[in-house]
């Protein structure tokens, strides 16, 4: 902790009126604005001028040299596989049948915690202020999943996995009572947002792909439900059901706007057609396509469907201004340079999808993903004083081309400041680090992992061997 400078008093308050350089607002960065920051939300913001005639006994907190945006929604994650994403290097696809499943599946309660609370610690470092989690096959997970989000102080859309494919008829009404009682839980103003998956159509019965949905949409939660993923996923649908993954979830009236489905990287214009007439969210995960995908999801075609979807990392790194520059990248290689479009969304169509279409698309829409009065104030406090950006003409695309997670000052989140420079401000980070680090490596190796690709030292040997 000592590496980072004095955290200022004036940013520590209940009561915040803070006057940066400039806003990121929904329609682009503003300059003379001020932000009314009370009891964890934004009570107002506006004019710098007029706000500080409307408070005049509250201290303005001046931030020049730094922009004030909402902190970024990360639509897909997976906070039990965070500690392991390096064993996805070099993985041909489904990597979840060979590793993520014989992983989480090997976990105990006490580091499904402390490993939980590392993936939101990334998170936060990685400017994101929220993050929606797809769930886990770690056997009563879920409660030290809440428990550790919250006291990193990360806001989370955590979902309770209901796969019940291989079950019995006694246990699949387990599995509806849990789901309903999660459902149920007091939600009042804390951090975490209860959803319910299955992890992907063929762990479901229909009836429970029916039901969950169902559920869903009656509670205002999300469903969440990985789909036409992979060339693989998608051939056994239509081997077992007649259908693909997408077609089967519409066809059993599974879909909707309570519905959030990752990837949906292989959609047919037929199936483009099923997610905007049923209003159905996507979590666009332009880095998971890199890593360990068949395709890159059309997420331009979608945008101009008026199809939401939120960018998500799928646990691979938590890095917002990364991420959202791989959205832009994967268009641009997959879809707009061989037809000539130099635009490609123009910047902000990715800001905008990482901020406030990717809150509205896990279901915190009119909650947070904005700066605007009455929402949660979950906003980061960034440094645009630096060489790279002292001649911009354009900021909303230099903070998807250029910005990095380096010039992130501070986060808060429900108007808490949680991170300074990169570290917490309540709580020992590193302590948790060297916790994670002494049990991590035990628990990869105890699990039944099946890796194809040799680790990058070993593989330089092995090719150098054969080309001499």
């Amino acid at each position: 902790m000592s590496r980072t400078a004095a955290i200022p008093e004036s940013l520590q308050a209940r009561e915040l009126l803070l006057a940066p350089e400039r806003v990121l607002l929904r329609d682009g960065p503003a300059r003379d604005h001020a932000v009314h920051v009370v009891d964890g939300r934004f009570a107002a913001v506006g004019p710098r001028d007029e706000l500080t005639r409307r408070l005049p006994k509250l201290p303005v907190t001046e931030l020049p040299g730094r922009l004030l945006m909402p902190g970024f929604i990360d639509a897909h994650h997976h906070l039990t596989q965070s500690f392991g994403k390096s064993l996805a290097y070099g993985e041909p696809s489904e990597i979840f049948r060979r590793v993520w499943v014989p992983l989480e599946s090997s976990l105990g309660e006490d580091f499904v915690h402390v490993g939980a609370k590392l993936a939101a610690l990334e998170s936060l470092r990685g400017g994101f202020t929220t993050i929606c989690d797809a769930g886990t096959r770690a056997s009563g997970a879920i409660d030290a999943i809440a428990s550790a989000v919250e006291s990193a102080g990360l806001r989370c859309v955590l979902g309770l996995t209901c796969n019940d494919v291989t079950a019995s008829d006694t246990e699949r009404d387990r599995i509806v009572t849990a789901a309903e009682q999660f459902l149920a839980r007091p939600r009042g103003d804390g951090l975490v947002h209860p959803s319910l998956a299955i992890s992907v159509p063929e762990a479901g019965s229909d009836a429970m792909l029916q039901k969950v949905s169902a559920l869903c949409g009656e509670a205002g939660a999300i469903f969440q439900t990985h789909v036409n993923e992979h060339l693989a996923s998608v051939e056994r649908s239509v081997v077992a059901r007649g259908l693909r993954p997408l077609e089967l979830l519409s066809s059993l009236g599974a879909l909707g706007p309570q519905v959030l489905i990752a990837h949906a990287t292989l959609v047919t214009p037929s199936e483009l057609a099923i997610l905007r007439d049923t209003d159905t969210a996507v979590a666009y995960n332009p880095v998971a396509s890199m890593w360990k995908g068949n395709a890159v999801a059309p997420a331009l075609a979608m945008a101009t469907l008026g199809i939401r979807f939120g960018l998500g990392t799928d646990s691979t790194r938590s890095d917002a201004f990364r991420l959202v520059d791989a959205a832009e990248a994967a268009q641009k290689l997959a879809f707009a340079l061989p037809i000539g479009d130099a635009s490609c969304g123009a910047g902000w169509t990715w800001l905008d999808h990482a901020t406030t279409d990717g809150a509205a698309a896990c279901g915190l829409g009119g909650i947070t993903g904005e700066i605007a009065p009455g929402l949660a104030a979950d906003f980061l406090l960034v440094d645009i004083d630096v060489p790279e950006m002292c001649t911009t003409v354009d900021l909303t695309w230099d903070l998807v081309r250029i910005a990095g997670r380096d010039q992130i000052e501070a986060v808060f989140v429900a108007g808490r400041m949680r991170l300074w420079q990169g570290w917490p401000v309540d709580w020992d980070a590193r302590a948790l680090m060297r916790e994670v680090a002494a049990v991590a490596g035990r628990a990869i190796a105890e699990a039944p992992i099946q890796r194809l690709h040799l680790p990058a030292a070993e593989h330089r040997r092995r090719a150098m061997s054969v080309r001499h």
